[in-house]
């Protein structure tokens, strides 16, 4: 509405009565000024309801760019196995390039990371060979920042030298990373984690000046021949670090997986910059590489106030920065969110998938966006895991839709996804997941797959046509709400996309105006391909009708 306001001003100062306090002498000249300024501010308001009852709420209606470019939107969850293990030969522990080749298919991988793997016992520390796997880190990163793709390494659940701290029949790798009976608001309770991430950042963090006498690995071979690990420093491969996974769990007996957002905060404040620093100077992130960003580990119910309440924990416990700002442990706002017909949430009675713009997931960007606004200096949101089924038994499967499969159907409301996240203000998304854990199980997130053994599913085909469509392409504005039409733009090149936000196989049109342009090009998504197929195509007059459905088509004018 600012903006609104601030062009009404501009739009009516030719009007204006020379002297207001002279309304007696030309009444019938304030009178019309008083409602032309009345007219025009309604027009605003009406516009703005319009996009807001689309569930389009929070949308950059001013045309000015948000720096959301469309490549952030197609990340991808996935482990070092999907990288290195040829299913013909597991033992092999290098990069399998048919499976590489899949991966390439997104611009970022979120990276599951089993904190054990790091850190076998307590101090002891390998990433090439690790000590359990044999997994070699080193060529994972590296091949990601050769090919373009940035990782987020999630560093998530309790190591079992760990959780053996716990009584019998309590001890499980969901437990809180911390020892038992520890006091889950102390930061020192969680010093494991957090020279573990000291380990990590300074290996593959930027920073070349690291302290050698922190740094330690285990260095002896497991076998005779066997490679040893060496100590190295600022390879600067990795740039995120996100602290554990889903600390919000509920779902364990006795809430022994479940922190509290202060809690939360405390092991964040450890993970960071060891509290303050607090903890030595062999613990946290940002004592190893100030440059890292920290993402807060994504929650697994998207609220608000579990964010709030560890802002005001780093309030009370780390205070204020010299700018005023509060002392964030975070640097990144994560959370995740599945949409379905139990208001997109993980637990309850959902029975299926649903569009995305038929959920509440747009909502709950809003929220979050808004409170990085006005409690967290506005540091960037991002959503790791979200995604659809394609086991007919899953609660949270897509669905076919007329002629359209499952499969199909998940390729749109996978697009959409992404297309709305950027509407909303998201900075990143991460799709759940590369691989299926069990397409053959109804069980939730079991069939979420994008690719099926060695060869891109629907979803993952339209990824890569419309990332190399668009991919540096930045989100600018939405022109209409049903059918969706959004703007992308780079420099002076425009592409629109159209979709029709629904799941019943409903169509409709809409007049595109072009400008100047006589002739523009068509794109539609297809499969088992990297190209979109095109289409060139006259305007009249600049303007064009597009036909649009429920599969986002796009159009560049020439």
């Amino acid at each position: 509405m600012k903006s609104c306001r601030s062009k009404v001003l501009k739009r009516v100062q030719m009007y204006k009565p020379a002297n207001l306090t002279l309304v007696r002498r030309n009444n019938m000249k304030a009178i019309l000024y008083v409602l032309l300024i009345s007219f025009i501010l309604q027009n605003c308001v009406n516009s703005t309801d319009r996009l807001s009852s689309a569930g389009i709420s929070g949308v950059n209606r001013a045309g000015e760019l948000n720096n959301i470019k469309f490549n952030d939107m197609l990340g991808v969850n996935a482990y070092e196995w999907n990288f290195l293990q040829d299913p013909a030969n597991p033992d092999l522990k290098e990069i399998f390039e048919p499976k590489m080749s899949l991966i390439k298919s997104f611009s970022g991988v979120r990276h599951y990371l089993d904190w054990e793997k790091l850190e076998d016992s307590p101090g002891s520390y390998t990433f090439n060979p690790t000590r359990r796997g044999g997994w070699n880190y080193d060529a994972i990163y590296e091949r990601c920042k050769r090919d373009g793709i940035l990782v987020l390494s999630c560093i998530k659940e309790a190591p079992n030298w760990l959780y053996n701290t716990y009584p019998a029949g309590q001890r499980d790798a969901n437990n809180v990373p911390a020892p038992y009976g520890s006091n889950l608001e102390d930061p020192a309770s969680y010093i494991a984690q957090a020279k573990v991430a000291f380990q990590f950042a300074a290996r593959y963090g930027a920073n070349k000046n690291v302290d050698r006498s922190l740094l330690s690995v285990n260095s002896t071979p497991r076998w005779t021949q066997d490679p040893v690990n060496e100590v190295k420093i600022g390879l600067d491969l990795i740039k995120y670090m996100e602290a554990d996974n889903e600390r919000d769990r509920w779902w364990l007996p006795n809430k022994r997986g479940f922190q509290s957002g202060r809690q939360y905060a405390a092991h964040l404040s450890a993970f960071y910059d060891g509290h303050k620093g607090k903890l030595g100077k062999n613990a946290g992130v940002k004592n190893a590489d100030p440059s890292m960003k920290v993402v807060m580990g994504g929650l697994a119910k998207a609220d608000v106030a579990y964010v709030k309440e560890m802002i005001d924990w780093c309030k009370e416990n780390r205070g204020y920065r010299t700018d005023g700002s509060v002392d964030l442990c975070f640097d990144i706002i994560n959370y995740h969110l599945y949409s379905n017909d139990n208001k997109s949430t993980q637990w309850g009675e959902a029975t299926r998938g649903v569009a995305p713009e038929l959920s509440e997931i747009g909502k709950v960007a809003d929220e979050f966006t808004q409170l990085s606004k006005q409690h967290a200096g506005n540091i960037d949101v991002w959503m790791t895991e979200a995604g659809y089924d394609i086991n007919p038994g899953s609660p949270q499967r897509a669905i076919a839709i007329d002629n359209k499969s499952a499969l199909m159907t998940q390729a749109d409301w996978i697009l959409r996804s992404s297309l709305l996240y950027a509407r909303h203000g998201i900075k990143k998304v991460f799709y759940y997941q590369l691989f299926d854990d069990n397409a053959a199980n109804p069980i939730q997130y079991g069939s979420s797959g994008l690719v099926d053994g060695l060869k891109r599913r629907p979803a993952a085909d339209y990824i890569v046509q419309s990332s190399k469509l668009m991919g540096e392409y930045f989100y600018k504005e939405t022109l209409s709400k049903d059918p969706i039409v959004d703007v992308y733009v780079s420099g002076s090149k425009k592409i629109y996309v159209l979709a029709i936000p629904d799941e019943k196989n409903r169509k409709g049109s809409y007049e595109l105006n072009l400008g100047g342009a006589k002739t523009a090009t068509i794109y539609n998504l297809q499969t088992g391909t990297d190209e979109m197929s095109s289409k060139k195509v006259e305007t009249s007059a600049g303007k064009l009708r597009i036909d649009v459905t429920e599969t986002p088509v796009f159009v560049q004018a020439n």
